[in-house]
């Protein structure tokens, strides 16, 4: 009897632990064929709901986001065709890759626009085996253009092709990547720079990390861009890896001029150096001295700007603070009067995600997919504050939209408008930010540590009256990412 009985109570605790997991196991799969306005619940930030209810398919009286394009007809004034392979490819510092390529190499080509000139790009998958997309990082396309898998296209298959056409309204310094099993085909080279109204001699920077080797336009080591002393010269730095890069000008004093793709107010000359989130852009603008050279300091690769020997100091330790950087300006939008307040609180816990037990991101306390969706209604005042409490920090990026940082751990930001589209978020921090819900769409808000973004920190904002017809998984094997 005593024999049955500690058998019985074996099984008891057995079940005990096993059923719970079990539970938890079950609860966490994510369907193999869903929309993105079925994931999580509805968050409508203390404002007011039209009614339309939250799930995919298309609103009656709503807006897909097919509907949402760029103009369909007229001739583009920038035409460009993209092909997409999986290939051995070499690098412009002669080493030998695996991975992707756009017209044959990685990065793909430079595209240059004038504000307002018509863009059309064209992509063709030759062999990318899980497909392929192009995203507009930082540029403000409609969200039909905006090239997310699953979201407002689908993948582009092997043998097919996609169109994108968008008015190149946003000047400054921007990049395209594949927004597909993004945290690998980013990751491999299906990526490519992209500026409207800049110079033919500005000088561009694109810092990627092929298989462990960083790069500056696909360079190992050390390069040189020749340019005449005494010039002002303008240089584009990209930063295209899922890391924060220290980055800056070593030669001379330079003056942080643009970031994200907008023009800093009241710039003053630093010799700091600047933190680049991953995703991110800033513009550095600098004189070439008339002895020596500029050196733009990506930590393991260098470029040398001038045509003497440049200086082989190390960049300082100090970093430019954008929160109290340059001066004020009118923000064009009223923060106190905000429509709608969102918090998004990144944390980490135990559990299981698909199944699969580990140690997975969470927002607002949910896993990945039942976090909130965030939801708007054109010309509101958005108001959303940042908190990181996961052990490492996030580069958080929001399509379709520029948002203005307001504060950073309680301290308001008295410098210039603050302007991103990519923003760091350390570990402990809390950033305010506010935009204007100008650009209908549902637009992914998300890490751009991409693989971050792949184990679950992710999620969207959402306009009422808009939806998608596109599934993530499916047919398609659409993974956004």
């Amino acid at each position: 009897m005593r024999k049955w009985k500690g058998r019985l109570i074996a099984l008891g605790v057995t079940l005990a632990v096993l059923v719970p997991l079990a539970y938890l196991w079950a609860t966490s799969l994510v369907p193999n064929d869903y929309s993105a306005m079925d994931m999580g619940y509805a968050d409508y930030g203390g404002g007011p709901s039209s009614g339309h209810q939250h799930h995919g398919g298309q609103h009656q009286n709503g807006k897909g986001v097919a509907d949402l394009t760029g103009p369909r007809t007229g001739k583009p004034d920038v035409a460009v065709t993209l092909v997409a392979k999986k290939q051995k490819f070499t690098l412009a510092s002669g080493e030998s890759m695996d991975g992707f390529t756009l017209n044959g190499s990685s990065p793909g080509p430079l595209i240059r626009a004038k504000q307002g000139q018509l863009v059309e790009v064209t992509l063709v998958n030759e062999s990318v085996p899980d497909g392929a997309t192009l995203h507009w990082h930082g540029i403000d396309v409609p969200n039909g253009e905006d090239g997310v898998a699953g979201v407002t296209q689908d993948a582009v298959p092997v043998g097919g092709k996609h169109v994108y056409r968008f008015l190149a309204d946003d000047v400054g310094t921007y990049w395209y990547h594949s927004h597909q099993v993004s945290s690998e085909e980013v990751r491999g080279g299906l990526f490519g720079t992209i500026v409207i109204d800049g110079a033919d001699d500005d000088v561009i920077a694109a810092i990627h990390t092929y298989d462990g080797k960083r790069t500056i336009n696909g360079r190992t080591g050390s390069q040189r861009v020749e340019v005449a002393a005494g010039k002002k010269v303008r240089v584009r730095v990209i930063n295209t890896d899922n890391t924060i890069v220290r980055t800056g000008l070593v030669g001379a004093q330079y003056k942080v001029i643009a970031v994200d793709g907008r023009e800093l107010h009241g710039p003053t000359p630093v010799t700091a150096a600047f933190p680049l989130a991953a995703g991110a852009r800033v513009d550095l603008e600098a004189v070439v001295p008339a002895s020596g050279a500029l050196r733009l300091d990506a930590g393991t690769v260098s470029m040398e700007i001038g045509s003497g020997t440049a200086s082989a100091e190390p960049l300082p330790s100090a970093t430019v603070d954008l929160l109290s950087y340059g001066t004020r300006a009118p923000l064009g939008l009223d923060p106190a009067k905000a429509d709608r307040r969102f918090e998004y609180r990144i944390g980490r816990r135990p559990g299981f995600l698909d199944g699969v037990p580990g140690l997975w991101w969470t927002i607002n306390g949910h896993k990945f997919p039942d976090v909130p969706m965030y939801m708007v209604a054109e010309g509101d005042v958005v108001v959303m504050k940042i908190s990181n409490s996961s052990g490492q920090a996030h580069p958080m990026h929001l399509h379709g939209h520029h948002a203005v940082v307001l504060s950073r751990n309680g301290v308001a930001a008295t410098g210039t408008p603050w302007w991103i589209d990519t923003l760091e978020v350390g570990d402990k921090e809390t950033y305010e930010i506010a935009f204007l819900a100008d650009n209908p769409g549902i637009w992914m808000d998300h890490c751009h540590n991409l693989p971050h973004a792949s184990e679950g920190l992710m999620t969207h904002l959402a306009y009422e009256g808009v939806s998608t017809p596109y599934q993530i998984g499916g047919k398609h094997g659409n993974e956004p990412e």
